[in-house]
């Protein structure tokens, strides 16, 4: 999968290119009612209420969603990862990858009545890089923002980006009323150009979010319903009551509580976002010399059944793996999915080469809800003579107990990105999970064809994976399914690399 088109024509969009077949209940589809949305309503359980309504607090996976109700993007990622127009109805980069050029959709205007325009995308992007937003970074690259003519903005960009079209279809490319941007209020009432307006009298912080359809919206295709409406439920036992009852038509469970909603009728819609596993920082031996030695890590590697750990913790709901990019992120590689098999004596042999026969230690910190999985670790680990010590619970102050090397090691649940993200969140030596900046000049030559490599940046990931599974940089133990449940009232398609689904994914069912 490529990380954005060169260049994309309008006419793939309002045709037919944005649009999955509504009968094969693509969320992208058409609306049943070709004059406006169908007067049915749709109510989701989700796990948290937004922190604030300005496009540049937008955060992604869960967090982007909301958003996605009221703000359009300038592009349109589909369920499959495909990059398509949306307020941007093309872009080209230049020869060298560090001039990005948007065409623009005319006639729209945002719910304020301010019309979108090259200026409008200027003071959005300026914007969202001095917000301080949780996805600031998104725009790192981005050093200036030229408006050409009404219609064309060019990015200009400090160093090439190859997830920078991939970002402009996440919290990066939401786009604000210029009017309102900046205002206070705007952290309370969003005001977009997107198919939904907020219904602030019955919306409650924390509580409920309630949005109408948007009167003489731009592109009835993305406007399915009369009302979308966002019920806050924290915890997975409430969600689970909330659809079983009908008081939510879909939401995110667990293996467990899915049982539940499996036997009350709901279906199940699942992909693969996160893998899970031990994250080997300190390889250069810093605080842990025993993590230096390359042996030890393979040797942590073969020291743990996997299969077995994801049926008595995930109840099988995952995929064993031992590397750490996902399977649709173009930089999977098929011969690196097994390539540590559970092979206790070859721990054992391993850790004598190395010269810890009589055993080493691991220092981990505890998170809630990985106890479970920590525990059988732990003795998995004792029987090839490791010594697990499970600390404190990380706090507050995890990110920058990371940064600062607190942690040696640790259990985490990582995004599977694109592959320039995931290079950037756990490979590069700017990574917060690579806090001790472990590199080589091998790798660097790998990571920077990457980032100049445009098109074919995914297949150049390749190279990058297979070096950080040979030299044992993590011990990834499974791909974990997210279990997104509905009931028959709606169809739903799942979205790669997210949890829950773009607000575009859902329809009444027929």
């Amino acid at each position: 999968m490529k990380f954005g088109p060169k260049k994309v024509l309008m006419a793939g969009l309002l045709a037919a290119g944005l649009a999955l077949s509504a009968c094969s209940g693509g969320a992208t589809g058409g609306s049943s009612n070709a004059g406006g949305p169908a007067t049915t309503a749709l109510t989701l359980g989700t796990l948290q209420d937004v922190r604030s309504w300005d496009p540049a607090q937008a955060h992604v996976g869960h967090g982007l969603q909301p958003y996605q109700a009221v703000y359009d993007s300038l592009i349109l990622r589909q369920p499959d990862g495909k990059l398509v127009p949306m307020l941007a109805t093309e872009w080209t980069y230049n020869a060298d990858q560090t001039a990005l050029t948007l065409k623009l959709h005319d006639g729209v205007t945002f719910s304020d009545g301010a019309a979108f325009d090259a200026d409008a995308v200027k003071a959005n992007m300026d914007h969202f890089k001095k917000a301080n937003g949780p996805q600031m970074s998104q725009l790192a690259s981005v050093q200036d923002v030229k408006v050409v003519d009404k219609s064309t903005v060019e990015l200009d960009l400090s160093v090439p980006d190859p997830a920078l079209t991939y970002f402009l279809s996440q919290a990066a490319g939401l786009m604000g009323s210029p009017k309102a941007l900046e205002t206070e209020g705007i952290k309370t009432e969003p005001v977009g150009s997107g198919p939904y307006v907020m219904d602030k009298a019955s919306s409650v912080k924390d509580s409920v979010s309630v949005f109408n359809a948007r009167d003489g919206y731009w592109n009835k295709d993305l406007q399915k319903f009369s009302k979308v409406t966002f019920k806050i439920l924290a915890d997975v036992t409430a969600r689970t009551n909330a659809l079983v009852s009908g008081q939510v038509d879909a939401t995110l469970l667990d293996p467990k509580n899915g049982k539940q909603a499996e036997g009350a009728g709901m279906k199940l819609e699942t992909n693969q976002v996160d893998w899970q596993g031990l994250l080997l920082m300190d390889r250069d031996g810093t605080k842990n010399p025993a993590l230096k030695d390359l042996r030890v890590r393979q040797a942590l590697n073969y020291a743990f059944d996997r299969k077995t750990m994801l049926d008595q913790i995930l109840l099988g709901q995952g995929t064993v793996t031992s590397q750490p990019f996902g399977k649709e992120s173009g930089a999977w590689v098929e011969s690196l999915e097994n390539k540590y098999n559970y092979d206790p004596a070859k721990a054992k042999s391993l850790l004598k080469e190395a010269g810890y026969e009589t055993g080493m230690t691991l220092d981990v910190p505890s998170f809630p809800g990985f106890e479970p999985i920590l525990a059988v670790m732990k003795q998995q680990l004792s029987d090839v003579g490791v010594t697990l010590n499970v600390g404190a619970a990380v706090m507050n102050t995890f990110t920058a107990d990371v940064a600062a090397q607190k942690f040696t090691s640790m259990y985490f649940s990582l995004f599977q990105g694109e592959p320039w993200v995931a290079i950037n969140q756990m490979i590069n030596t700017n990574a917060l999970y690579n806090p001790f900046k472990s590199t080589s000049p091998e790798l660097k030559a790998m990571i920077d064809a990457v980032q100049t490599g445009g098109d074919n940046s995914s297949k150049l990931a390749q190279k990058v994976n297979e070096y950080v599974v040979d030299e044992a940089w993590f011990v990834p133990l499974y791909r974990v399914n997210q279990m997104y449940y509905h009931n028959n009232k709606i169809t739903v398609t799942p979205q790669i690399q997210m949890a829950v689904p773009a607000i575009y994914n859902y329809a009444p069912a027929k």
